[in-house]
């Protein structure tokens, strides 16, 4: 057998695999002769088949066979004589087998690409020294405060105005007919100016008197999040019921009780205060690991596998198909398809596999390896984050032995970037004061569902790694 190997570039291969016409004969009688043991044809005993007959009747058929098996058998073969480490599947569009001569086709791999040692003693990093201030603690509890106010009814006889508050039925019609993507609300709770449906919308309700029917013409844009209305003529038929307004609650130990298992103002306060610091320490985790994959890939310039990205982006992909899912929403009713995620996230999965084979090396290149004590203690943090026992957890793995090592993987890819940090070149400073635009200028939502938010995503978390590993 004849190897020979073409770079297409420095981690795609085409492998010219070449099997000798002795092969090609010995399997094609081989295969024959089997055949000619058990076909049944009709005016032949059993046994008894003419070749040229068997060949005549099945030749397609035992070619297709054999040429599976030469592939299959030369292949394995070939990447022995080559040594080459390949990942994913094979590209092989196998050339018709002839009766005589040699076969000859052509596989393309993809391998690993081949890294110098990293060089990560000494990395300059700087680690931010947050610290959670008075005011972001006043700045959620005021989101807090708004997102349980209550919406009270005005008795003053006046139209509607901006910011007003609006309880509306409403239905859209397109060409005169119900539109599905439009169909008919009741006691829909709106702010006029708050855009929940489409500024023109707001717009055209100032004016309207509890008891008044208004037709509304609306121009969805082009770009509108919900692709089934982008670009189209919608014309809603709106009946307003009331005009409403919004009645804060006092920021008392009264709204602590109400937003949850808080005894008192104190207590919310510091729930706010404990998961600030949790996310700011995630944060700042996230921040150092940032600057090392940067570090780390600036000084190494490498190709990737199309294969390996492939496979990241199926995971982003699957990911955001749960989180759509977890929200009763379809990524189609919002005009996203896979193909867009893919286009979209492509360059964020290159990064994602650069960084895996970057800590990959380092892991080899340092001899780094996971004792029973760290993999129990890492089972055991596990189970602390996903807030289960620590024999489930176990339990899971002793039902799924061949996903052990790829936890043990994400172990040792902790231990790589432990080890970077403990000999890099370490300076703390202090956060710089963030901007905020006009648009930016009030803080996120927030609610006693958010104060658990990190709960929330363990409990996600756990049920993605019963799904998928």
């Amino acid at each position: 057998m004849q190897v020979s190997v073409e770079d297409i570039n420095s981690v795609k291969k085409t492998l010219h695999i070449e099997i000798p016409e002795e092969k090609v004969v010995q399997e094609l009688d081989k295969a024959y002769n089997k055949l000619r043991k058990k076909a049944k044809v009709k005016g032949f005993r059993p046994g008894k088949v003419p070749r040229s007959v068997v060949v005549r009747l099945f030749k397609k058929d035992v070619h297709a066979d054999v040429t599976s098996s030469l592939i299959q058998s030369s292949f394995v073969d070939a990447l022995k004589e080559t040594d080459l480490k390949i990942v994913g599947t094979p590209n092989v569009d196998p050339p018709e087998l002839e009766a005589t001569g040699p076969y000859r086709y052509a596989a393309t791999v993809e391998i690993s690409p081949e890294l110098e040692d990293i060089e990560y003693r000494s990395l300059p990093l700087k680690r931010t020294n947050y610290k959670v201030l008075d005011e972001e603690i006043e700045a959620q509890l005021k989101m807090l405060q708004k997102n349980m106010a209550q919406h009270q009814k005005i008795e003053e006889d006046r139209p509607a105005q901006k910011d007003d508050f609006v309880l509306i039925d409403f239905q859209g019609f397109r060409d005169g007919q119900p539109f599905a993507e439009t169909a008919k609300t009741e006691n829909y709770n709106m702010k006029i100016g708050g855009g929940s449906i489409i500024k023109d919308f707001d717009d055209q309700l100032i004016g309207m008197r509890p008891g008044d029917k208004r037709d509304v013409e609306v121009k969805f844009p082009p770009d509108y999040f919900n692709k089934k209305l982008a670009d189209l003529d919608i014309s809603f038929q709106v009946f307003l019921h009331e005009i409403r307004k919004e009645v804060l609650p006092e920021i008392d130990d009264v709204l602590a009780k109400k937003a949850g298992r808080y005894e008192s103002l104190d207590e919310l306060k510091k729930a706010i205060s404990d998961n600030l610091e949790q996310g700011y320490a995630k944060r700042m985790e996230q921040e150092l690991h940032e600057q090392i994959y940067n570090a780390l890939i600036s000084k190494s310039d490498f190709e990737v596998p199309d294969t390996m990205v492939d496979m990241e982006l199926k995971g982003i992909i699957e990911e955001a198909e749960r989180s759509f899912t977890a929200q009763n929403i379809s990524m189609e009713d919002i005009g996203i398809t896979r193909e867009s995620i893919a286009e979209k996230y492509r360059d964020t999965a290159v990064q994602q596999v650069k960084r895996h084979l970057l800590l990959g090396k380092l892991i080899d290149q340092e001899g780094l390896t996971i004792s029973d004590d760290e993999l129990e203690e890492g089972l055991k943090e596990m189970a602390d984050s996903f807030n289960q026992p620590l024999e489930q957890i176990k339990s899971y793995y002793d039902q799924n032995k061949d996903k052990i090592q790829y936890f043990k993987h994400t172990l040792l890819e902790k231990k790589a970037i432990k080890l970077i940090i403990d000999n890099g070149k370490i300076e703390d400073v202090e956060p710089q004061k963030e901007e905020a635009s006009a648009e930016e200028s009030e803080p996120a939502p927030v609610s006693y569902t958010h104060l658990r938010a990190h709960e929330t995503e363990r409990l996600i978390a756990y049920a993605v790694f019963c799904v998928n590993r």
